[in-house]
C-alpha cells in the first residue's frame, strides 16, 4: 500500500490542471472541477500511503521476539495479608 499510495501521489502530481489567460467562463468551471479532483486524488492516495505505513508499524510490533523466553511475573500481594483478604 505504502508503494501504490507513493505511485499514486507522484502520477497525480505529474499531471496538474492549468489554466490560460482568456479562458471563458465554462473553461474556468472545468478547471475548477479539475483541480478539486486532483486535490481530492492527492488526499486519496496520503490516506492510502498512510494505512500501508501504519500497517508496516503495526506488523514489526506484532513479532514475537527470537531467543528471549517470555517470562511469567508473579506480583506478590503483601498489602492484602494486612487485611486478611482471600483472593480465591
Amino acid at each position: 500500500m505504502i508503494i501504490v499510495g507513493l505511485v499514486l501521489t507522484i502520477n497525480i502530481n505529474a499531471v496538474v490542471p492549468v489554466g490560460q489567460a482568456g479562458m471563458t467562463e465554462e473553461e474556468i468551471i472545468d478547471l475548477l472541477i479539475a483541480e478539486q479532483e486532483n486535490e481530492d486524488y492527492t488526499t486519496l492516495a496520503g490516506i492510502l500511503f498512510g494505512l500501508g505505513f501504519l500497517l508496516v508499524l503495526i506488523s514489526f510490533g506484532a513479532r514475537k521476539k527470537k531467543g528471549k523466553p517470555v517470562k511469567k511475573v508473579e506480583k506478590k500481594v503483601e498489602w492484602l495479608k494486612h487485611f486478611n483478604l482471600k483472593l480465591f
